[in-house]
């Protein structure tokens, strides 16, 4: 996860400020893990909303401002990704939130089909790979 921080400084400059408008949940019960995607996403100018079990993000959900995007570890105390997951598609308000599934679990695309969810990387997490899924969902906003 060090490698985050560290290549966040140094990764294609061209695009730092592509994500200035867009808020991303980020839900992951490590608090190394946490921090380094956190910090690595806000070098790259998005605004992060930290929730470390999916309570917790629910909570932020309902509370705040609707994320442009959700990146979701599986496998956390409490309410884990699963339940997380079906709470956000059974709410209205909440169910067309895009996620992205970021996990160690085994055979993590089969669960990310269970979850309804296409876009899935697997721990430790490649810093390109998680900056290109993201920007997929968060797209530039065009300046006047």
């Amino acid at each position: 996860m060090d490698a985050l921080a560290d290549t966040a400084h140094h990764r294609d400059r061209r695009q730092a400020g592509s994500g200035s408008r867009h808020v991303i949940l980020l839900v992951e019960d490590n608090p190394d893990a946490n921090a380094a995607l956190e910090v690595f996403l806000r070098a790259h100018h998005f605004e992060v909303v930290v929730a470390f079990n999916g309570h917790e993000a629910l909570e932020r959900l309902r509370a705040g401002r609707r994320p442009s995007l959700i990146l979701l570890d599986v496998m956390m105390p409490g309410t884990d990704g699963h339940a997380f997951r079906a709470a956000q598609r059974a709410d209205p308000a909440l169910a067309a939130i895009p996620v992205i599934v970021v996990s160690g679990a085994y055979d993590l695309g089969s669960i990310a089909e269970q979850l309804g969810i296409r876009t899935f990387l697997t721990k430790p997490v490649d810093a390109q790979r998680l900056l290109d899924a993201v920007r997929r969902f968060c797209v530039a906003t065009p300046q006047p």
